[in-house]
């Protein structure tokens, strides 16, 4: 039996994720601060009674852990698979506002801290699984291919999600002798509530099943890093490999994302 614990999981890319592994027999923790959508979810999943779920916010470290602790407890002498922290905030942020920076604080929280805190607790017990050759543990984590180069008028978001790249291949190095497996995803554009508000052509859109499919493989496979789609895998390529002087050319007139008092708030992913 596979025991998966996905933050973020009521809606977007985490809910697709709970699917896909419902699909395939995994018993799911699901993490969402929408308790009635979180329930919905679960009462439409195969064998919906083995699930369990927690309605809390994922900056609330303590009630992750908890919830984190729980889902072990529940795993018994199998242990937990595969952790997938999902949960993610989109919104436009311009330095220069001054009202920008609360939003800009809560992307991290949640893009990033939320991450760390998501991983913290499972990874003692992996550890002894992997050395008694139990099973074999995934750590996943969510960036983005705007992390890979920042986007103008995405200063947060596209920070959140390069800390989030970069955070993840140092843990992916410190856990790798232990036997745990760090995979980071990067998704392009996938069809989603977050990409939904925006209000620009969209290259590659992915459709959510999709995606969760693709990185179901990636996370089998125990792939370090996988872009989906793959076409936007080799835009990302491109996009290393471009000067600077280039990429400011190409980019500087870029569409932005809206800006919280341009719109009805932040965009959840969860």
């Amino acid at each position: 039996m596979t025991y998966v614990f996905i933050t973020g999981a009521s809606s977007g890319i985490g809910a697709a994720l709970a699917r896909e592994y419902a699909a395939q027999g995994a018993v799911l923790g699901l993490v969402a601060r929408r308790g009635p959508a979180l329930a919905q979810l679960i009462a439409s999943l195969p064998n919906h009674e083995r699930h369990r779920s927690y309605a809390l916010d994922v900056t609330d470290h303590a009630a992750l852990t908890a919830a984190a602790q729980d889902f072990i407890a529940y795993s018994n002498t199998a242990g937990v698979n595969i952790v997938i922290a999902s949960a993610g905030i989109s919104q436009g942020t311009l330095t220069e506002y001054a009202e920008d920076f609360a939003i800009f604080e809560r992307i991290m929280a949640v893009n990033l801290n939320a991450t760390v805190a998501t991983f913290a607790p499972f990874i003692a017990g992996m550890r002894l699984q992997a050395q008694s050759g139990q099973c074999s543990c995934r750590l996943v984590g969510i960036g983005s291919v705007a992390g890979i180069r920042g986007l103008p008028g995405a200063e947060a978001y596209s920070a959140s999600k390069a800390a989030v790249i970069s955070y993840c291949e140092s843990l992916r190095l410190e856990l790798q002798p232990g036997g745990i497996r760090v995979v980071t995803i990067s998704p392009g554009y996938i069809d989603t509530r977050m990409t939904q508000a925006n209000h620009y052509r969209m290259p590659f859109l992915m459709p959510a099943a999709h995606f969760a499919t693709a990185a179901r493989a990636a996370i089998e496979a125990g792939a370090s890093y996988r872009v989906i789609p793959w076409q936007m895998g080799v835009a990302a390529k491109l996009l290393r490999m471009m000067p600077n002087w280039l990429y400011d050319w190409v980019f500087a007139r870029a569409p932005h994302k809206a800006r919280a008092s341009n719109s009805a708030g932040v965009n959840h992913a969860d």
